[in-house]
């Protein structure tokens, strides 16, 4: 046998037993993968918005009267009751002018008596005839002029014992002292920009935020209602998220703030009242509400079936013979990150696949369908 004829048989005994170990391989067993078939389910999605805490009151404490500041009872931040004693201008001024008013008030009184004595005299002549009517007419607008006198003495006084009580400040509300830009010493007007602290009561307080206009039209269009604080009615209580991202345990009630969109930003203010009996939220704390939408008939996809690519979130889709395609989806994702309410992409009655990622589409896969209470529950 020649050295030709011997390589022609090595070549085919190779490719025989190339072909015995492709015969071998056998076709690829389908991935068994959980299925879960989409069907209306109720969920509650959150709009934020950043919101400033004001108190239910706020009243800026301004001085009436001109002076020095004495005396500071009160020190910022403090806790204080209505009627309390908070601030001391001293004037000398308006002391010196209550004394002079009550001088003034003792002589007009005294020429009251005397006009009285007048008329007292004379009135028994004119009986007698003694002396002419006139004396007595004379003798009482005498009186008369005294007591008017007497009136504006009085009105003096009481004009001066007005200026000395503005000399003490008390508290209008009960709330929370603000910060005091003066110090004992300082000379304090009442012509002056700063007051002399602000006070807010925050038993109550409010959490301002801003819708846009198109926030407010979505919103306008989906709740019922006649007016804007209709349809706010008909809105659950809201939430309040606090600075460290904590919920705060009082729900609120949402109000309109203003009736007008500015100009400036395109927005619209409204507020939500919350009960702060603790005093825990204080006047310009930043937070955020926290507006609930139920949606009763919503298509929950758990986000742990769902992947992500090139900024578009993507689901395994179920179709004929067992067979997935890769279907883009439009969602939004629920308060705890569980779950996404699709509203584009998917409906009703439509499998997708829980769990195996990597698929290429048309791949057949082993599908084993999940009861979906049990997937919700998680």
């Amino acid at each position: 046998m020649t050295r030709f004829q011997i390589a022609i048989i090595t070549v085919l005994l190779l490719s025989s037993c190339g072909d015995d170990k492709k015969s071998t391989h056998a076709p690829a067993t389908p991935q068994t993968l959980s299925e879960l078939t989409l069907g209306p389910r109720p969920a509650t999605l959150y709009n934020d918005f950043p919101a400033t805490i004001e108190g239910i009151e706020i009243v800026q404490l301004r001085p009436m009267v001109d002076g020095y500041l004495q005396k500071i009872y009160a020190p910022e931040g403090a806790n204080v009751t209505k009627g309390e004693l908070l601030f001391k201008i001293e004037n000398p001024m308006y002391d010196q002018a209550v004394i002079t008013a009550k001088a003034g008030v003792q002589s007009a009184q005294a020429n009251v008596d005397a006009a009285k004595m007048g008329v007292e005299k004379v009135r028994p002549l004119v009986e007698k005839d003694i002396v002419s009517k006139y004396e007595l007419d004379g003798a009482q607008y005498t009186l008369q002029a005294q007591q008017a006198a007497l009136d504006q003495a009085n009105a003096t006084l009481r004009n001066a014992e007005t200026n000395v009580g503005y000399t003490t400040l008390r508290s209008p509300i009960t709330g929370v002292m603000g910060s005091i830009p003066y110090k004992i010493g300082d000379l304090i007007s009442s012509t002056t920009s700063s007051p002399l602290t602000s006070l807010a009561r925050i038993d109550q307080v409010y959490a301002y935020f801003a819708l846009s206009e198109k926030q407010l039209l979505n919103l306008s269009s989906r709740v019922p209602g006649a007016t804007l604080q209709d349809k706010l009615d008909h809105l659950p209580q809201v939430l309040l998220v606090l600075a460290d991202g904590t919920a705060y345990p009082q729900k609120g009630k949402l109000e309109t703030a203003s009736g007008f969109i500015s100009t400036g930003t395109g927005t619209v203010s409204l507020k939500a009242q919350f009960a702060n009996p603790t005093g825990l939220i204080r006047s310009g704390a930043s937070t955020v509400v926290r507006i609930p939408r139920t949606i009763d008939t919503a298509l929950l996809v758990p986000q742990s079936a769902t992947y992500e690519l090139q900024d578009k979130r993507f689901v395994y889709q179920l179709i004929a013979d067992n067979k997935v395609i890769s279907m883009p989806i439009t969602s939004t994702a629920t308060n705890d990150g569980k779950y996404l309410v699709v509203s584009a992409g998917l409906k009703r009655g439509d499998k997708i696949l829980l769990n195996g990622f990597n698929l290429k589409d048309s791949t057949t896969v082993n599908p084993v369908p999940v009861n979906a209470d049990s997937v919700y529950a998680k």
